[in-house]
């Protein structure tokens, strides 16, 4: 499985960007969504940014990661998920 992940424009030249998640940081291209400016959330994919993420997208992304590390770790992760508690599942219009 394949995830794309939120990371943070530290600075760019227009073809790279330098990011950062936490402690991590690389050099990514932006080819695909252009330069950005240093605080831009980017969703990257295998050393590309794919698309520029608006912060509340960004959050729930990093919930969901954040909720993933918790169960494996055995922890509790519900609070991660809160917008999907007491929730009935919703189908894409293509599937409903």
């Amino acid at each position: 499985m394949c995830l794309g992940v939120p990371m943070t424009v530290v600075e760019s030249d227009g073809f790279t960007a330098l990011v950062s998640r936490g402690p991590e940081t690389r050099r990514v291209s932006v080819l695909l969504v252009g330069a950005q400016p240093a605080g831009t959330r980017l969703l990257i994919h295998i050393d590309s940014a794919v698309r520029v993420l608006d912060p509340d997208e960004a959050e729930t992304i990093d919930r969901a990661l954040e909720g993933l590390a918790a169960a494996l770790d055995g922890r509790a992760f519900d609070h991660l998920f809160a917008d999907l508690i007491d929730r009935e599942p919703e189908l894409p219009a293509h599937l409903a």
